[in-house]
């Protein structure tokens, strides 16, 4: 009974540390430019629908050197396909399946335990072939 008690005392602060945020593109724009905040062992996952194939760019600017992002694929999301600490600020690449990505944006924990914040711009393209100029035949 005692292990229950702290599970539910321990879950709303992990609860609390993680923030969802849908991308959004305007009308007619194949990017989004995304400027936020965290601090300590906060993440942000930016949630975006995309298909198999597609080609999607993320670039990450922060004032922090210790803040970084990660790209989870659908139905994964235990393990990031693109890890940023290991492979830098700058993703590009066709993407592996149709669904919903995730772009972590995290602290690594030796800045979180330090409660360090990070003030950053994340771009994020995922242009749509369909809407890509057409070269007619002549």
């Amino acid at each position: 009974m005692a292990s229950a008690v702290v599970f539910l005392q321990a879950h709303p602060i992990m609860a609390q540390d993680q923030i969802v945020k849908q991308v959004h593109f305007a009308k007619g724009s194949s990017g989004s430019i995304i400027n936020d905040k965290i601090k300590g062992y906060q993440f942000i996952d930016y949630k975006l629908v995309a298909k198999a194939g597609q080609i999607m760019t993320v670039d990450l600017k922060t004032s922090n050197r210790s803040n970084y992002f990660n790209i989870l694929q659908p139905g994964v999301q235990d393990e990031a396909f693109f890890i940023g600490q290991n492979e830098g600020e700058h993703f590009s690449g066709a993407l592996p399946a149709n669904g919903e990505y995730t772009i972590r944006v995290y602290l690594m924990r030796s800045a979180a335990r330090r409660n360090e914040a990070a003030n950053f711009t994340l771009n994020v393209a995922l242009p749509n072939p369909l809407l890509q100029p057409v070269t007619m035949p002549k």
